[in-house]
């Protein structure tokens, strides 16, 4: 069985969080507490489902991941750009989405 993190997005503003040993959810993956047994993973799963319904996350997932030398890394491609951001860089210049004033 692969090591597993659960995962979500808060619901306050969407970022991505992780659950970790403590019971709270936090921005960084290498926080997050890994389960490495079935047990482990059903209370994941559980925290999941009542971290949802008590409305402080949505898309709660329990995912795969891998450490290597101490890092931890998603092995789906779509949790990794979760955790580390865009896979690709920005064009040269591109500063983000800023609201202008119409031209005159």
């Amino acid at each position: 069985m692969a090591d597993k993190v659960l995962t979500a997005n808060r619901l306050s503003d969407g970022i991505s969080v992780w659950l970790d040993a403590a019971g709270t959810w936090n921005e960084s993956l290498q926080a997050a507490f890994v389960a490495r047994h079935k047990e482990a993973v059903e209370a994941l799963e559980a925290t999941g489902k009542q971290a949802f319904a008590d409305n402080k996350v949505v898309d709660v997932n329990v995912v795969d991941v891998e450490e290597v030398d101490g890092v931890l890394r998603p092995l789906r491609m779509r949790e990794r750009i979760r955790a580390e951001g865009p896979s690709i860089p920005y064009a040269a210049g591109y500063t983000g989405l800023t609201a202008t004033a119409p031209a005159a």
